[in-house]
């Protein structure tokens, strides 16, 4: 009697509680496989993707059973379970690389991929990489050719130098030119010129990193011809200018020109570099942007080589362009560091599309970036009208969606002390904070990225042509 007694106040178990009859449900790996594989969701993914898939379900039903009060332990309705958590997953599982709205009003925004390729560049990689290319083929004599060749022509033709050469971005250009023309000896630089680009990469690192010693002249301010003479010696390899594109300092201050460099390089026979960066090829103030050095006045000023960035205010893609005199770029071509920083055939082909569209075309309609740079106020005013409408469809009541004045940047370190007038939409919501708005348009579809200022998410229009990309979905 007392062991019946017992039995009747017994709870029934749940079936979490149960992890060997759990375990008993769940369907083999293959037959899984063999399931998913019949499934319309699933049935166009490789087999080795899905058995991963199936994998990684059941690994977590494993983890999770304690907790599962009402799992089934029927084989089927957990073979169900599994096949919809695998249809999920693969729903779920997007590229890590994703297009998103620039709505920052930064114009070249490094994090956001910097300058957008203009139609033909983008024609032209789509050429390259869905075909064979002449990359290193001469079509004239069938023989071995040279990359540079794809776009030497055309720099020298812009910028008035013997020779040029590319590489994968301009830190490497620098790499290469002190890892070629100086490794074991001095580089003299001012003091105000020891720059620091993005993530935290200084130009001494990049120097040590080439094999150079570092000569500092002058001070932060102020640096004189004088100061460059005194330091020249026995060791002394190059004189190398850095143009502060991502600073300025002002007020008491003084320095040497690339011209006044140049002459003293001769005297000494000593070598000078110029690093402009953002590597302006025209005046900008043609069109109404603040002026920029200008490669070709480099070159034309004596220096030897100068490099400079194909992503910035050149507009092309991410490269580092290096031109001067003949004699020096042969030295850097045949160092084995430019084969480890040489191009890819897409990004010579949309190089060379860019730098084609210079010589060619009207530059300032068909680059991106100028074109963003020089919009009007009416033609921006007239994005955020239409965007603040769309915005006021896709979002609730409670958010307040206003058109407002703002100012725009044009990004990467070039020009950093110009601000441009443009035009924000501004939303915001009682009950919700800048940065919690600012979260709720990044998970969007398409994700949008702002800014956060004056206690409000703003959407800069500068950097958006379409207003229909504001048309997002917002996650549930």
């Amino acid at each position: 009697m007392a062991g019946m007694a017992s039995n009747q106040s017994k709870t029934p178990e749940p079936c979490g509680a149960d992890p060997q009859r759990l375990r008993r449900a769940l369907p083999s790996i293959d037959l899984c496989l063999r399931t998913a594989l019949n499934d319309a969701r699933l049935r166009h993914l490789g087999r080795a993707y899905l058995k991963d898939l199936a994998r990684r379900v059941q690994a977590q039903l494993r983890a999770n059973q304690a907790e599962e009060v009402e799992a089934p332990t029927n084989r089927e309705q957990r073979l169900g379970q599994i096949i919809e958590q695998m249809a999920a997953l693969a729903l779920s599982d997007e590229p890590k690389l994703c297009r998103v709205v620039n709505a920052t009003g930064v114009v070249l925004h490094t994090n956001l991929g910097r300058a957008l390729l203009a139609e033909a560049a983008i024609e032209a990689v789509t050429m390259a990489a869905a075909s064979p290319t002449n990359l290193e083929y001469d079509l004239s004599s069938g023989s071995r050719g040279d990359r540079d060749t794809i776009i030497e022509d055309e720099l020298c033709e812009l910028t008035h130098a013997e020779a040029a050469t590319v590489v994968n971005n301009n830190a490497a250009a620098v790499l290469l030119v002190l890892n070629t023309l100086a490794a074991g000896r001095e580089v003299i630089v001012s003091r105000g010129e020891l720059i620091e680009i993005g993530g935290s990469f200084r130009l001494p690192d990049v120097m040590l990193s080439g094999g150079v010693r570092l000569r500092e002249v002058g001070t932060t301010n102020r640096t004189h011809l004088h100061d460059y003479e005194k330091a020249i010696g026995p060791e002394t390899a190059l004189l190398l200018k850095v143009h502060p594109s991502n600073y300025r300092i002002v007020g008491f201050t003084h320095e040497v020109g690339i011209a006044e460099l140049a002459a003293l390089g001769r005297r000494h026979n000593v070598e000078v570099v110029e690093d402009l960066g953002s590597g302006a090829l025209i005046d900008l103030s043609l069109y109404g942007i603040a002026r920029e050095p200008i490669v070709g006045d480099s070159i034309a000023a004596g220096a030897g080589l100068v490099t400079f960035s194909g992503d910035k205010l050149l507009g092309g893609p991410q490269a580092g362009v290096i031109v001067g005199r003949r004699q020096l770029v042969e030295r850097l071509r045949r160092s084995p560091l430019k084969r480890a920083l040489r191009c890819d055939k897409m990004t010579l082909a949309a190089l060379e599309a860019t730098l084609r569209l210079y010589r060619r075309h009207d530059v300032e309609k068909a680059l991106p970036t100028l074109r963003f740079l020089r919009r009007s106020l009416e033609e921006i005013q007239l994005v955020a009208d239409r965007g603040r409408v769309t915005l006021q469809r896709r979002l609730l009541p409670q958010f307040k969606i206003d058109v407002t004045d703002g100012e725009s940047e044009i990004g990467s370190g070039a020009l950093p002390t110009v601000r441009l007038k443009t035009r924000v939409i501004r939303v915001s919501h009682p009950s919700m904070s800048p940065e919690a708005i600012a979260a709720m348009f990044r998970r969007a579809r398409p994700p949008v990225i702002g800014r956060i200022n004056d206690d409000a998410f703003l959407i800069d229009c500068r950097t958006i042509e379409d207003p229909g990309v504001l048309e997002v979905e917002f996650a549930k």
